[in-house]
């Protein structure tokens, strides 16, 4: 029983993490077409650091047929001393204790934010397409996190993986640490009025053919490696989120490549983020350039 509610748990934290994601990612960097290297994976050297370190961009959940690790990157694990996530994957407290900052403020409801004719529809959506949580507990959460749950069912997979999970499988005790903090994550979304993001939870609802090619495209772009495509796809989100893009993402990317410069030196990291994090002007790979780092293309 015990090991049936740690995989509950699991999933659970993996739909959080994908729901974070996907919500940022889908409202990515700015768009550039300077025919990036259809890779995923760069290396960071120069500005006299002893040993390398590595940037790979990650999807957080894929088919599971799709969440595949390969070679290059696999050595990149057996050799770094210290593997990087956007929070640390490995402190399983930390993540469940985050789960209450999935809940909006105030105690507010979905039923709040809609009117009785828009909850109904969205409420009768999670009816047909029942959740792992129950509808209750889902409409008190972050509407753009509920959002997410509607996108991930559009991949049509019988079962999900994520390569950040895949990383963690490979890793044999080698140290995990976090960007940021699960708490920080789930609290980006207070920036965004809910009533706006509830406005895009209906329309998530009414249009779920076109989130099922767009979430299958973006899928189709991320194993291909194409990081202009990707970062394109991602300005395909909601015109009236493009305000909230500095808080999100950019911002984000700002603190991660200051941040970077601290611990990069001395050690071999891998630094793994979504891959919506690292295309553009305001990516990481740009940023760290900025900052004297050499960013090397891997064949991946």
């Amino acid at each position: 029983m015990d090991k049936k509610r740690s995989r509950l748990q699991l999933h659970k934290i993996r739909r959080w993490r994908h729901s974070i994601l996907l919500s940022a990612g889908l409202l990515s960097a700015g768009l550039g077409f300077s025919q990036t290297p259809h890779t995923l994976l760069w290396q960071i050297s120069g500005k006299g650091l002893a040993k390398p370190s590595y940037l790979f961009g990650t999807m957080h959940v894929l088919c599971a047929e799709d969440a595949r690790l390969s070679d290059s990157l696999r050595s990149v694990i057996a050799h770094c001393d210290e593997v990087y996530f956007e929070i640390n994957l490995s402190d399983m407290s930390g993540m469940l204790g985050a789960l209450k900052y999935m809940r909006m403020n105030d105690s507010k409801k979905l039923s709040d934010l809609l009117s009785p004719k828009d909850y109904e529809r969205v409420k009768a959506y999670f009816t047909q397409h029942p959740p792992m949580l129950p509808f209750g507990m889902l409409e008190r959460f972050k509407p753009m996190l509920v959002s997410a749950l509607i996108e991930e069912a559009s991949l049509g997979c019988k079962t999900t993986d994520g390569m950040e999970l895949m990383i963690m499988k490979e890793l044999q005790n080698k140290p995990v640490n976090g960007l940021e903090t699960a708490e920080f994550q789930a609290s980006l979304f207070d920036s965004i009025p809910y009533e706006q993001q509830a406005k895009d939870l209906v329309n998530y609802v009414d249009s779920s053919e076109y989130n099922r090619k767009t979430t299958m495209e973006l899928a189709t772009v991320y194993k291909e490696q194409d990081l202009d495509r990707l970062d394109s796809l991602s300005r395909k989100g909601d015109p009236g989120m493009s305000s909230y893009m500095d808080v999100l993402l950019y911002g984000r990317n700002r603190k991660w490549a200051t941040y970077l410069t601290t611990v990069l030196p001395g050690k071999s990291l891998l630094i793994a983020v979504g891959a919506a994090h690292l295309p553009g002007e305001n990516g990481v790979i740009d940023l760290l350039r900025k900052r004297g780092y050499t960013l090397t293309p891997v064949k991946n």
